[in-house]
């Protein structure tokens, strides 16, 4: 009953949002293209280990990640066009995050940083495919969903570690490493889903 009531907030959120963003003239995949720029912005503060603004600025692309759904909905222009783009800027997102990080100065933790953030976004990137696969091998029909990860959660759990760094860069590492097991594992759970259909 509480997550129905939540959802219901949401929506409403979602309405305003979707209000007075759609005022600025700017259609919804516009908007979408949009949410790349202050991401874009932010690898030049991870590189320069400014970590506060680099949070920042992924917080303000990920509200433009909502606004674009949100003026799709309230003028009637929601397509499936849309929401393809949606997803593949999605990946380009994470992908330009992963990017800054490869630059950013971070501690290695037993072995180099960047086979940490290499295995953590190749454990994204078939966490993704796995669906794409399943469709294309005629598995299933329908969205494989589930594991302990998806990219929501990823992107959060990277926030924070990306807060933490403001204090230690350790902290940052220890997310990454974290992240790299975990998206791996839900890569594994979502294969094992696929092919127990």
């Amino acid at each position: 009953m509480v997550l129905y009531k939540r959802r219901d907030r949401f929506n409403k959120l979602s309405v305003k949002i979707g209000l007075v963003f759609s005022k600025f003239g700017l259609s919804p995949n516009q908007w979408t293209a949009v949410s790349l720029i202050p991401v874009m912005i932010a690898v030049w503060f991870l590189v320069k280990n400014d970590f506060l603004i680099a949070a920042i600025l992924f917080i303000i692309s990920a509200f433009l990640d909502l606004v674009d759904g949100s003026v799709a909905r309230v003028t009637g222009r929601v397509s499936k066009k849309g929401a393809y783009l949606d997803t593949v800027v999605d990946r380009y997102v994470e992908g330009i995050i992963v990017f800054g990080l490869l630059f950013a100065t971070l501690p290695d933790f037993y072995i180099p940083i960047y086979a940490w953030i290499f295995v953590y976004f190749f454990g994204g990137l078939v966490t993704t495919y796995v669906e794409a696969a399943a469709k294309e091998k005629d598995l299933t029909h329908i969205e494989i969903k589930g594991g302990l990860l998806e990219r929501a959660e990823r992107l959060f759990i990277l926030f924070i570690g990306i807060l933490l760094a403001i204090h230690d860069p350790l902290w940052l590492t220890y997310v990454i490493v974290i992240l790299a097991v975990l998206t791996n594992v839900t890569a594994l759970q979502r294969i094992k889903i696929a092919i127990s259909k």
